[in-house]
């Protein structure tokens, strides 16, 4: 089979238009957005939901280009970012900029089109992402706290998309994802610590891959759980969970808590990667349980 040179160029424009946006990453968000309508929606809107997610995508990805912008010189001396887009000069600067600034005012109208709170709650969290986390990443560890909140609105954005409020529930949710996020990015600032070093990222909350963290990681893994099975007790409005759907995200839970362990006790690069495997398989199990809990309760 041979290729012409249009083909391969339009090939790698959609490859780069992928990687600009972190297609992979904005889907998981959109996952999560959409969990959250469920969870909050008393009827289904198909027209709703597809605006949360079309509206979703474009907001993750203007926040993934920004980011993508502000880093690129700091991404060409990472092994496993050098050769995105910017960096490696196949996408200019500006191109980058339309790409980001056109998704950003796109997923606004979309998400309001929602309503006002929904599209409030994504430029929130673009701003927190682009001009508060990406630049605090070089100065301090406490920008993965600062990176978690706009990190944890997804899943409590379907909510308000579905009841165009934001109380007890959504809260709830936006805890959820808050907590489950330092387990989930702290394990990934282990085993690429060496790499963010290169571009002067502080990821980990002791500066290295130490006992220190481990704790850490173990601690918010805890509160990860336990935030996870609060609506059993009934204390979370109308987001609810029965002792079944409980059970399931509390042995979830006790599994990335054994990854966490694991990772204490080993300190090594392969018991990371296996707690961010199993962080990631965490909360996505998580949201399909609650989901199902709520339509077969």
């Amino acid at each position: 089979m041979s290729y012409t040179k249009s083909s391969i160029s339009t090939a790698s424009v959609i490859t780069d238009f992928k990687e600009i946006t972190k297609m992979g990453l904005s889907l998981s968000v959109v996952f999560s957005s959409v969990a959250g309508y469920f969870l909050g929606a008393e009827t289904i809107s198909i027209t709703t939901l597809l605006l949360l997610a079309i509206g979703g995508y474009f907001m993750v990805g203007a926040s993934n280009a920004y980011n993508q912008i502000i880093e690129r010189d700091l991404d060409a001396l990472m092994d496993r970012t050098k050769n995105r887009p910017i960096p490696a000069g196949r996408m200019s600067v500006n191109t980058a900029f339309v790409i980001a600034t056109t998704f950003t005012i796109l997923g606004l109208i979309t998400l309001y089109v929602i309503n006002p709170k929904t599209a409030m709650y994504g430029a929130i969290s673009i701003f927190l992402y682009t001009s508060v986390y990406t630049p605090l990443k070089t100065k301090t560890s406490l920008s993965v706290f600062v990176g978690a909140l706009p990190g944890a609105i997804p899943f409590m954005l379907g909510w308000v998309a579905a009841r165009n409020s934001f109380g007890i529930e959504a809260g709830t949710l936006f805890a959820i994802q808050f907590f489950w996020q330092f387990p989930h990015f702290w394990s990934i600032g282990w085993f690429l610590h060496e790499d963010y070093k290169k571009g002067g990222f502080h990821m980990l909350p002791t500066g290295k891959p130490d006992k220190g963290t481990a704790v850490q990681i173990i601690m918010y893994s805890v509160w990860t759980i336990i935030v996870s099975i609060i609506p059993v007790f009934g204390y979370t409005g109308d987001l609810k969970l029965s002792i079944v759907g409980a059970m399931l995200v509390f042995i979830l839970g006790m599994v990335m808590l054994v990854y966490a362990f694991r990772l204490f006790k080993a300190r090594s690069i392969k018991a990371a990667k296996q707690l961010m495997l199993s962080s990631v398989f965490y909360i996505t199990l998580l949201q399909i349980i609650y989901v199902a809990d709520k339509f077969l309760r």
